[in-house]
């Protein structure tokens, strides 16, 4: 798309989303309470609770418990029609909340910084739509999956049966809230999300005092000279059309600054779209580590250990393209992505295992009016935000509910509505 298409798409579509329903009271303290109780994966009790509690609030759902670990589905209906899955995370991140809301965070260094509480609000204001409609002509199925942020949610939930347990899905959708224009959706057909690895890479020196560093083997320096190194890596890589992309995370090393520590443990995360972009840049990974534990004079081999792995999402893209044309025709400012985005999720797992489709896409969770004219085409042409755009993950994170939640509400209703009509 040009420039000027993706102006008239976003004009279309701000003007369509002035005509939806404000936000509507009830989710909108629903919002809040769960942006300020947030809990990590696999430990979302509260929240698993309050989404049951809410479910068998509205007719017609049947609602289990306890899927996969604090996992819950919903099931609505049980027509002859479609079988479709609306899914929504749970889980919050360990980030110490920093956005001044008088509804942040109340627990100390866990907060909702990827917008999970936008997602799992929005699906349970969408079921509330559809269960005061006219019985469905299909089935719904609401997927509330835990420990998405640790990659095991989807898998866990698998694992428990759920495709045994509750109807298989002819096709599994999604969502989730993004530092974009309220309202406005961006996804694509084939590819849309990297596949992500968490590695470990264990350093071992040998510990000492820092006065006598000669009779010691210093694990910072050698930790300190492979994060660098790997800069080099990645580097490399920067000319391939969807390349891969290493961050170093977090690095813990010593104690107090006259003791020389044993080891240093370096987190690094790593997104990738091809299999072999993956097993080169782990190959590398290994190779530089060991090569500055040998330059060092280390007495152990360094450890590489990969945890919390998520697979590339992939949307069926006759069904994408299908669904982005039903938003504009919704009022939604909708714009198809000419390249993935290196984010992730788990998300994929459940459409793979059902040997099914499946459709995800993301959705605007900032103030439209925030947003310059120039700022939309950055944002569409270089995926690049204004400075003031707290991204997922940060702890000044702060959709405005306010805007987000009406036209996320809407996009699930209307993907519903057109998947359980699909032929």
């Amino acid at each position: 798309m040009t420039s000027a298409d993706i102006q008239d798409v976003v004009n279309a579509g701000l003007a369509g989303l002035t005509a939806m329903p404000a936000a509507d009271e009830h989710w909108l303290t629903f919002y809040r309470h769960l942006h300020a109780h947030p809990e990590l994966s696999g430990a979302e009790f509260d929240t698993a609770r309050l989404v049951a509690d809410e479910l068998r609030a509205m007719p017609g759902w049947e609602v289990t418990e306890g899927v996969g670990g604090t996992g819950v589905v919903g099931v609505l209906g049980g027509g002859p029609g479609p079988v479709i899955w609306l899914r929504a995370d749970l889980d919050a991140l360990p980030v110490q909340e920093e956005t001044g809301l008088d509804y942040a965070s109340r627990n100390p260094g866990v907060m909702h910084a990827c917008g999970h509480d936008v997602h799992v609000t929005a699906l349970l204001g969408a079921c509330a739509r559809l269960s005061a409609e006219p019985g469905p002509p299909g089935t719904v199925v609401a997927v509330f999956q835990p420990a998405e942020e640790a990659g095991a949610g989807a898998q866990g939930m698998l694992a428990d049966g759920i495709l045994e347990r509750f109807p298989r899905p002819r096709i599994v959708l999604g969502q989730h809230v993004a530092p974009l224009p309220a309202g406005v959706i961006i996804s694509r057909g084939g590819p849309l999300m990297a596949a992500a690895d968490s590695i470990r890479v264990r350093l071992i020196g040998a510990g000492g005092h820092a006065s006598m560093p000669h009779a010691a083997v210093n694990p910072l320096t050698m930790a300190a000279s492979l994060v660098l190194r790997l800069q080099e890596l990645s580097a490399q890589h920067s000319s391939l059309p969807a390349p891969p992309v290493l961050t170093p995370g977090s690095l813990h090393v010593g104690t107090r600054a006259n003791i020389i520590a044993d080891e240093a443990e370096l987190q690094l995360s790593l997104r990738t779209f091809t299999p072999g972009s993956r097993e080169t840049i782990l190959a590398g990974i290994r190779r530089m580590a060991e090569a500055e534990a040998k330059s060092a004079g280390a007495r152990q081999d360094p450890v590489v250990e990969i945890f919390d792995s998520f697979p590339l999402t992939v949307n069926t893209a006759p069904d994408t393209d299908r669904l982005l044309a039903t938003f504009v025709q919704h009022g939604f400012p909708a714009v198809p992505l000419p390249n993935p985005v290196t984010g992730s999720e788990d998300f994929g797992l459940f459409g793979t295992a059902a040997g099914c489709a499946s459709v995800f896409w993301h959705i605007g969770g900032f103030a439209a009016e925030r947003y310059a004219p120039d700022d939309w085409v950055r944002l569409f042409e270089e995926q690049v935000q204004p400075a003031w755009a707290a991204s997922n993950h940060s702890p000044r994170f702060a959709p405005d509910p306010e805007q987000t939640l009406p036209p996320a509400i809407n996009a699930m209703v209307v993907a519903a509505r057109t998947e359980l009509t699909a032929g």
